[in-house]
């Protein structure tokens, strides 16, 4: 096996920058890049506090017993591995429920006051799509969700991540502290507009002067972040220690990443570029090509692999006719919405795709990708679809597409088998389930009717419902090789 072992930079760094969702992708992302810089530069200005806000209290308190240093292993394949020592993160807060203790926000005044520090100057997020509580097809914030709701009655005590941003920056505010900017890493497109969005609509029911200030002076740019990270498994942890780790921390992910950022930071950044940052004036053109492309093509795979008990991505992409699909799915119906400047090779970029799915270290499972589909749907498949449409073509790899989430909502695969929806909108699934389940045509109706899922002119359109509910007919019917076939003949 050819390994490289690459140890932490050197710690006792000052803390510039908060992180909000300490999960694995910012663990084998974002932190690598920042823990590349610190070792090129020695620059410790950049140590990051990182934060959870409604799940694994485990995690956080592991890294902190582990001295917050943890492994990446990066697979180029399974016998190329670059393990890389983490040490950039300078401490961690919880600050959901902690079930042990009963309560909310254990760390939640350590949080905001780091984030009200005059030293941190930037905060990142990666909390998915949910957690910006905005509704996926208007991007209007969720007044109504209950923790929006608690956040509104008692905003000095956040429990969501617009929630904290509201309350730091107006300490801030209030102490003539100038604000940090506010970068989004999560996969939405617009990520930086629509976190602006939702920080200004939630400021805006506490204190219309906050809000003014908050759209007149915080700097929300964009980015793009690509790498492949799956969730860990026994059997990563295993070819862990068979590389002489034993970190229950670590972190796989493919030796690939991008990080694409526009370039708008008041208070300054690190000199990260030179780390493989990609500093852009617009992201939107790449942002958009990765989340049509990439995140489009793994929840095609997603849905209707995970139908066909199908378990990881390489699996379903090794698949001869699920392979043909994607690039498929890829040239003749998502690269033509595409916008890319000049020089830009789709082509290219959907063979290297397609290689990168194949990698045979990566287990990405696809349950996994299934997770959220009403929050991702809208920007990976259902805005290029309209589009497509709006121009005059069919678009017959999205209506199975669409056609496989109806089904896979149904929480059992076409073998009969159960698994869980994950889905904040798991129990309106369920119903409309348990109310159309017979009926093929009323339950994708009530599907596309879905408003805050699906947009309006794009349900209207009453060649594209059809093309979904004969591929539904056809999936449910003859199964996977069978509407692999018929879409094969379209």
């Amino acid at each position: 096996m050819n390994l490289t072992h690459l140890p932490a930079a050197a710690r006792e760094g000052r803390i510039g920058i908060v992180h909000l969702g300490l999960g694995a992708f910012h663990r084998a992302h974002q932190a690598v890049y920042l823990e590349r810089y610190r070792q090129r530069t020695g620059d410790t200005a950049w140590g990051v506090s990182s934060a959870n806000l409604r799940s694994s209290v485990h995690l956080v308190d592991a890294l902190r017993e582990a001295s917050y240093r943890y492994h990446v292993a990066e697979y180029a394949d399974s016998q190329t591995v670059t393990l890389r020592e983490i040490g950039v993160i300078e401490e961690t807060h919880f600050t959901g429920q902690d079930k042990r203790a009963g309560r909310w926000g254990r760390d939640l005044e350590a949080l905001l006051s780091r984030m009200s520090d005059a030293a941190v100057r930037i905060v990142t997020l990666t909390v998915t799509e949910k957690g910006y509580f905005l509704n996926p097809a208007s991007g209007e914030l969720l007044a109504d969700d209950p923790m929006i709701t608690a956040d509104i009655a008692t905003p000095h005590t956040p429990r969501t991540a617009p929630g904290l941003l509201v309350e730091a920056l107006a300490r801030r505010r209030a102490r003539g502290v100038a604000p940090f900017t506010v970068l989004s890493c999560d996969n939405m497109p617009d990520n930086g507009r629509r976190t602006r969005a939702a920080v200004i609509q939630l400021a805006e029911r506490r204190d219309r002067e906050l809000a003014a200030w908050i759209e007149d002076r915080v700097a929300f740019p964009c980015s793009m972040v690509d790498r492949i990270v799956p969730a860990m498994t026994e059997a990563d942890f295993a070819r862990l220690n068979e590389l002489g780790v034993e970190d229950p921390n670590a972190v796989v992910g493919e030796a690939f990443a991008q990080w694409v950022v526009e370039d708008d930071f008041p208070l300054g950044r690190p000199d990260w570029a030179a780390d493989g940052v990609e500093m852009v004036a617009d992201v939107a053109p790449f942002e958009t090509m990765k989340l049509r492309l990439l995140n489009g093509s793994h929840s095609l795979l997603a849905y209707l692999g995970a139908l066909a008990g199908i378990e990881t991505v390489f699996e379903a992409v090794n698949s001869r006719d699920l392979g043909t699909l994607l690039r498929r799915y890829m040239l003749s119906e998502a690269a033509p919405t595409l916008a890319m400047p000049e020089g830009t090779d789709l082509a290219a970029y959907v063979e290297s795709l397609l290689a990168r799915f194949a990698n045979d270290s990566l287990r990405h499972r696809l349950q996994q990708i299934a997770m959220d589909g009403s929050q991702k749907l809208p920007q990976r498949w259902l805005l290029g679809t309209l589009a497509r449409l709006e121009a005059g073509h069919d678009t017959p790899c999205m209506a199975l597409g669409v056609a496989a989430w109806i089904r896979y909502t149904a929480g059992h695969d076409l073998h009969g088998t159960a698994y869980p929806v994950d889905d904040p909108l798991a129990p309106r699934f369920a119903e409309l389930h348990g109310q159309y389940g017979q009926d093929a045509e009323a339950l994708v109706n009530a599907f596309l009717a879905m408003h805050d899922v699906v947009p309006p002119a794009l349900a209207a359109n009453r060649g594209f419902a059809t093309a979904v509910l004969a591929a539904y007919r056809t999936l449910t019917r003859d199964g996977l090789d069978g509407a692999l076939v018929a879409l094969a003949r379209a």
